[in-house]
């Protein structure tokens, strides 16, 4: 089933359960989707999906993230609800051991030994863990090996 498919699916099911935040945060998705795809001229790849979703995710936990330092726990609440909902739709994470296995072939490979190499090997791993693993997560593994 098409990420589309499953968003219309579950919009149902959100609009008969009255799932308010859930609805909301759908109809959020499906409005990136297709202003991508708008942008593009063409109907999205399951990959140029997940890049939407990546991104969705990412704006709430970097206003996650603000809405903590500013002390701000009704929209906090209510951002970690989004962030479930958009978590639905996002592919299986990656385990810390898969990441760092992925790290070190990618580091081989590309024959990196410095600091100086850390873009040519985010460069390579990135495509590898699209949307299974958070790019923070990726940074700090990579400058740890390559320290």
């Amino acid at each position: 089933m098409s990420l589309i498919d499953r968003l219309n699916q579950d919009m149902k099911q959100a609009m008969k359960d009255k799932d308010k935040v859930k609805l909301s945060v759908i109809r959020m998705i499906k409005a990136s989707l297709q202003n991508e795809s708008i942008k593009l001229g063409k109907e999205l790849s399951e990959d140029e999906g997940l890049t939407v979703l990546s991104r969705e995710l990412k704006q709430r936990k970097d206003s996650l993230q603000e809405f903590e330092n500013a002390g701000r726990q009704d929209l906090v609440d209510g951002v970690k609800k989004e962030i479930t909902v958009v978590d639905l739709y996002m592919p299986e994470q990656l385990s810390e051991e898969e990441l760092q296995a992925i790290i070190d072939e990618t580091i081989t490979k590309v024959g990196a030994s410095s600091k100086a190499d850390m873009g040519k090997v985010m460069n390579a791993v990135i495509p590898k863990i699209k949307g299974r693993a958070d790019g923070g997560q990726v940074s700090r593994i990579v400058q740890n090996k390559l320290s």
